[in-house]
C-alpha cells in the first residue's frame, strides 16, 4: 500500500549535501509507489510561533498566524510518514526546520487533547562533523513524545561544501530507505 509522504527540508541550499539526500529518499519512495510532497523551507514565508494558543479553531487553517504554513498543513495532516531533513547546526536541526516544526502545534491544538496526529518519521542529515548524538537525543524524545514511529535515519557526516556528499554511501542509504517505505 503507497504511502504519502512530506519532506520538510530544513536546508538553506537548494544545492546542498541535505537536498542530495532528500532527493535519493525521494527517488526511491517514489519508484516504491509511495507520493512524495517536499517543501524547501528556505524559500518560504514561515514565522516563528508566538505561544498564542490561538490555534485549532479552523481545521484547514489552525494556526492564527497566516503564512505559508497553510500551504504545509494540509500535506502534513494528510501524510503518513514525515521527514525532518536538515543539516547539523550547533549540534542540531536548522533554524529553518526548527521554527516549521514548531508551528505544527496549532495542528495539535485541534484536538481537545492537544494530541498530534500519529505519523511515522524519517530523519535524514548532512553535516561537517560527525557529532550527531544531540540531534538524536531530541529527535527520539521527540518521536516518543508525539507517540511516532521512526521509519529510519540517514545521517552523513564528513560534508560541508555542496557536493561534497558525491560519491558518499548515505546517499544509496537514503534511496534504499525511501525504496523500503511501502
Amino acid at each position: 500500500m503507497s504511502k504519502k509522504i512530506i519532506i520538510l527540508n530544513g536546508s538553506p541550499r537548494k544545492s546542498g549535501n541535505t537536498t542530495a539526500l532528500t532527493a535519493e529518499f525521494k527517488r526511491g519512495a517514489e519508484e516504491a509507489g509511495n507520493t512524495v510532497t517536499e517543501f524547501f523551507l528556505d524559500d518560504m514565508n514561515i514565522n516563528g510561533c508566538k505561544g498564542c494558543f490561538g490555534g485549532g479553531k479552523n481545521p484547514d487553517s489552525p494556526c492564527v498566524q497566516k503564512d505559508d504554513m497553510d500551504k504545509i498543513y494540509p500535506v502534513y495532516k494528510d501524510a503518513d510518514i514525515v521527514v525532518l531533513a536538515t543539516p547539523l547546526y550547533y549540534w542540531t536541526i536548522s533554524g529553518q526546520l526548527k521554527t516549521a516544526f514548531d508551528r505544527l502545534f496549532a495542528v495539535a491544538e485541534c484536538d481537545p487533547n492537544y494530541r498530534n496526529p500519529k505519523k511515522e518519521s524519517v530523519l535524514i542529515m548532512a553535516a561537517e562533523g560527525y557529532g550527531f548524538e544531540e540531534t538524536l537525543y531530541w529527535y527520539e524524545h521527540l518521536e516518543k513524545h508525539l507517540g511516532w514511529k521512526s521509519s529510519g535515519k540517514v545521517l552523513c557526516g564528513g560534508v560541508m561544501a555542496m557536493g561534497d556528499i558525491a560519491g558518499k554511501p548515505e546517499l544509496q542509504e537514503a534511496y534504499n530507505l525511501g525504496k523500503s517505505i511501502q
